[in-house]
C-alpha cells in the first residue's frame, strides 16, 4: 500500500474467493484476515498487499522499509540455489504438532498452551558430509530439522540425530566442514569424514572426542527416517507468563523405536539403492503407515545450573 495511503482510501472490489479492496488509483489490495488462508512471509507475518510496493507518495520512489518487497526479491533472486555446503541431501514431509497437556507453567509460547491443539508443521531429514547425489546410508550425522507454523510466526526447531557436537565455538565450523569434506587434492571420500583430514581436525580439537564416539557408533547409520531420534542439540530456554525461565533441551523419540544398521549392511543397501532412506519415508507415508515421534523436554534449573563449578551448557 502507497505510504499516503489509509483505510478509509480503499473501496470493497469483488474477486471470486477473495477479499480484496482497491486504492485511490484503481489497484487492488489483498486484505489479509477472514477464513481464507492468507499470504505470509518467511517468518510467519501476514502480507497485506503483494501487488503494490511501499513508496514515498503515490508516484514517490520505493522504500528500503517494505521488508515484504525485499523479501520477495531476495527471494526471486535465489531461486535457482546452489548445492548446500553441508545438508546437501535431504528429504522431507509436512505433518501436524499435537500437544499432549498445557505447558504454561514453564512457556508462554502459544503452541504450548493448550491440550489437543494441532500446530501444522514441515521436517527435513538429512546427511551431512555427502552432496546431493550421494547415498543415503553413508556414515554420517543426520539432521533433523523441524519448523513450525504457530500462530505467533514460524518457528524453527534446527536438529541433529545426535545430541552433541563436534565443537563449541562457531569460528571453528569452516574448519571442521573442510575437514569432513572430500580430500581437496583428490576430491574424494564422496559422504565419509574418516579420512585424513578429518582425523587431524579431530586430534586438535579435545572437545570433539565425545561427538567423536557418537559417529562411529552404530547410531551414525540409521535403519530409517523413521526410526531416528532427534535433538535440538542447543540448551534453550523457556519463559512463562510470570517470566521465570528453565533451561531446556528438546528431543525426539520414533514412536517405532530406535534401529540401525551395521556397516557391511549399510554397504550392500548403498549399492543396491543409493536412495534407500528416502524411498522408505515415501512409501510409508504414501501407504498411510505415517511415521510418528514424541517431543520431550530435558529441563533443568538455572538456580540449580549456577551452582556448579563448572558451566553445565
Amino acid at each position: 500500500m502507497p505510504a499516503d495511503s489509509s483505510s478509509h482510501d480503499l473501496k470493497p472490489a469483488q474477486m471470486a474467493d477473495a477479499k480484496i479492496q482497491r486504492g485511490k488509483g484503481g489497484e487492488t489490495h489483498q486484505v489479509a484476515g477472514g477464513d481464507l488462508p492468507v499470504l505470509t512471509t518467511q517468518q510467519g507475518t501476514p502480507v497485506a498487499d503483494d501487488q503494490n510496493s511501499l513508496r514515498a507518495g503515490p508516484r514517490g520512489p520505493t522504500l528500503l522499509e517494505d521488508f515484504h518487497l525485499r523479501e520477495k526479491i531476495f527471494h526471486f533472486d535465489h531461486e535457482r540455489i546452489p548445492e548446500r555446503v553441508v545438508h546437501a541431501r535431504g528429504y522431507g514431509a509436512h505433518g501436524y504438532f499435537e500437544t499432549y497437556e498445557s505447558l504454561s507453567d514453564i512457556t508462554r509460547a502459544d503452541l504450548f498452551q493448550r491440550a489437543g491443539e494441532r500446530t501444522p508443521l514441515f521436517v527435513r531429514f538429512s546427511t551431512v558430509a555427502g552432496n546431493k547425489g550421494s547415498a543415503d546410508l553413508a556414515r554420517d550425522v543426520r539432521g533433523f530439522a523441524v519448523k513450525f507454523y504457530t500462530k505467533e510466526g514460524n518457528w524453527d526447531l534446527v536438529g541433529n540425530n545426535i545430541p552433541v557436537f563436534f565443537i563449541q565455538d562457531a569460528i571453528k565450523f569452516p574448519d571442521f566442514v573442510h575437514s569432513v569434506k572430500q580430500e581437496p587434492d583428490r576430491a574424494f571420500p564422496q559422504a565419509a569424514s574418516a579420512h585424513d583430514n578429518f582425523w587431524d581436525f579431530v586430534s586438535l580439537s579435545p572437545e570433539s572426542t565425545h561427538m567423536l564416539l557418537w559417529v562411529m557408533s552404530d547410531r551414525a547409520i540409521p535403519r530409517s527416517f523413521r526410526f531416528m531420534e532427534g535433538f535440538g542439540v542447543h540448551t534453550f530456554r523457556l519463559v512463562n507468563a510470570e517470566g521465570k525461565s528453565t533451561f531446556v533441551k528438546f528431543h525426539w523419540k520414533p514412536k517405532l523405536g530406535m534401529q540401525s544398521v551395521v556397516w557391511n549392511e549399510a554397504v550392500k543397501i548403498n549399492g543396491a539403492d543409493p536412495d534407500f532412506h528416502r524411498r522408505d519415508l515415501w512409501d510409508a507415508i504414501h501407504s498411510g503407515d505415517y511415521p510418528e515421534w514424541e517431543l520431550r523436554l530435558q529441563l533443568f534449573d538455572e538456580d540449580f545450573a549456577n551452582k556448579f563449578d563448572f558451566d553445565v551448557l
